[in-house]
């Protein structure tokens, strides 16, 4: 998904004051209006979808940051805008804490995948604190998409229909990578992985009696592991391999994690999510 063509600097805000939630997103309906992308649609209409999303649950997902968004029956194309606010508003988040960057996305009902890649974009994006603070620092809209966009790697979406594939097994002794990895595989618009629980020859040597001692002086968790199961491009293994190694750490230097791929020759039938 290229951020780039779906963010609309028209709808942006350095600046939306409100008191309560529902204002906020009053408000948030009125500045998405402002973009081409809704040719058609009322402030009201927007509002009404953005209220049947939080009635969901609340979108205000914590540590100062809220992602409304709403699929659009009618929408052709996504719409992305950043509004923030130093010194926060009211949007019930998790933490209890005001948001003070809220991330809008609106786009296709159909179109759920796309969706996900691009709420996963701005989740690796805002685990910086560095750019949370790059963001609240603008004081212009221009100011503010130019400091999403460079901190947001952006590749164009290529067809991975019958183009030649790897199996690639990744095995994760340490539960704290595997959601992180997820995130970046839809990120890289990987749309589905089988995980299977799985456990290391530890748990097993660890019955025989002449090890049993020795065994438990060892890191009990490295016993259990999670192995993921994923096609990927092979014109993109490279890339992939260092984007998790941006997660794990070199793993030719470090224990928890390993990776190995392997030619196919035939696959058919898919792993999406959806």
């Amino acid at each position: 998904m290229d951020l780039i063509k779906i963010t609309d600097i028209k709808s942006c805000s350095c600046g939306i004051k409100a008191k309560k939630k529902d204002d906020v997103l009053k408000k948030l309906a009125k500045l998405a209006v402002k973009s081409s992308k809704l040719k058609g649609f009322s402030d009201g209409d927007i509002y009404k979808k953005l209220v049947e999303r939080e009635n969901q649950g609340s979108t205000g997902f914590g540590n100062e940051i809220a992602i409304p968004h709403a699929r659009i029956k009618g929408m052709e194309e996504f719409l992305l805008f950043i509004v923030t606010d130093s010194k926060g508003v009211e949007f019930e988040t998790l933490d209890k804490k005001k948001a003070k960057i809220i991330f809008v996305i609106l786009g296709p009902e159909e179109s759920v995948n796309e969706h996900l890649q691009i709420l996963a974009s701005i989740s690796r994006a805002m685990s910086q604190e560095r750019v949370k603070k790059e963001l609240l620092g603008a004081t212009s809209e221009s100011a503010l998409v130019e400091v999403f966009l460079k901190n947001t790697v952006e590749r164009e979406e290529k067809t991975v229909e019958k183009q030649k594939m790897k199996l690639m097994l990744l095995v994760l002794y340490f539960d704290d990578f595997l959601y992180h990895i997820l995130e970046y595989f839809i990120q890289e618009g990987i749309e589905g992985a089988t995980i299977i629980d799985s456990s290391g020859m530890g748990e097993y040597i660890s019955s025989i009696p002449l090890f049993a001692t020795f065994i438990g002086f060892m890191n009990e968790k490295k016993n259990h592991s999670k192995t993921i199961m994923v096609l990927i491009p092979e014109n993109k293994e490279a890339d992939i391999v260092a984007g998790i190694e941006q997660i794990t750490g070199d793993l030719d230097k470090k224990e928890g994690a390993m990776i190995l791929t392997t030619d196919i020759s035939l696959y058919k039938g898919t792993m999406k999510m959806m």
